[in-house]
């Protein structure tokens, strides 16, 4: 069964680890059952493609997922790695926050 992610279509994230550390970039999608993310511009790979009716075969460059463990979401505030939270608010939602600085992450 797939676990409730920190992590959501949309954060902008860093990625920690592999040839891609250090790059920056916002979630398109998340895999919760694989526990992975497709990071916008980060991990790009080349994928030899057939022609089909809708088009043109060839060389396409798309982004490939990445495992959670390697990004972690980039503080509101720094810009800097940070972990995440939750936290009540007083009108009663449940929002998650940086740990690093301690912003509201979702408004």
């Amino acid at each position: 069964m797939a676990d409730k992610l920190r992590l959501r279509r949309g954060d902008t994230v860093v990625v920690l680890t592999g040839r891609e550390k250090g790059k920056r970039g916002k979630i398109m999608r998340v895999d919760r059952s694989e526990r992975r993310v497709v990071v916008q511009g980060v991990n790009i790979v080349k994928r030899h493609t057939r022609p089909s009716a809708a088009q043109p075969g060839g060389i396409v460059e798309k982004e490939a997922a990445l495992h959670l463990s390697n990004v972690a979401l980039a503080d509101p505030k720094s810009g800097e790695p940070t972990r995440i939270g939750f936290r009540w608010l007083t009108d009663g939602r449940k929002v998650r926050y940086a740990k690093k600085s301690g912003e509201v992450i979702d408004a």
